[in-house]
């Protein structure tokens, strides 16, 4: 793979600059479901996520695909998430883009969080642990759409 030396050089210098942008517990509010998430990701300057996603709100299971982009990548990754939603008051609120505005650095095996949020205002606050050689040093967003 051509871009995995430059990836790991780019991924090992950020590494000390890209901290994960997750927020205290308390700032986001009360739990109110949980979400799991599996997911690839594909970049060459502009990236793309795909993957699934089943979260669990009142004691019932419910099943989205995963879709998502990414400005400013290059490398390829696989993860894996769990998440604590918050602010959910309906299950069919969980469903659309969700923002985030940080950067990722995977060389090998690596740990990170985010805290997401969709035009609902619902939060979800995830853990992923990913391998790869993948490097992202911009804004992404990443789509939750419920599978029928």
């Amino acid at each position: 793979m051509r871009f995995a030396p430059i990836a790991a050089v780019a991924a090992l210098s950020l590494a000390t600059i890209a901290t994960p942008s997750v927020a205290a517990g308390d700032a986001l509010g009360s739990p109110t479901a949980t979400v799991v998430l599996t997911a690839k990701s594909a970049d060459v300057g502009v990236g793309y996520t795909w993957g699934d996603a089943t979260l669990t709100y009142n004691h019932k299971k419910y099943h989205f695909s995963v879709t998502g982009g990414t400005i400013a990548a290059v490398g390829y990754s696989e993860a894996t998430g769990k998440g604590t939603v918050y602010n959910l008051h309906r299950a069919e609120d969980f469903a659309g883009t969700y923002a985030a505005a940080a950067g990722e650095a995977t060389l090998g095996e690596g740990i990170g969080g985010k805290v997401l949020e969709n035009k609902n205002g619902v939060r979800i606050k995830i853990e992923m642990a990913s391998k790869g050689a993948r490097l992202a040093a911009a804004a992404s967003g990443i789509t939750f759409t419920l599978k029928q």
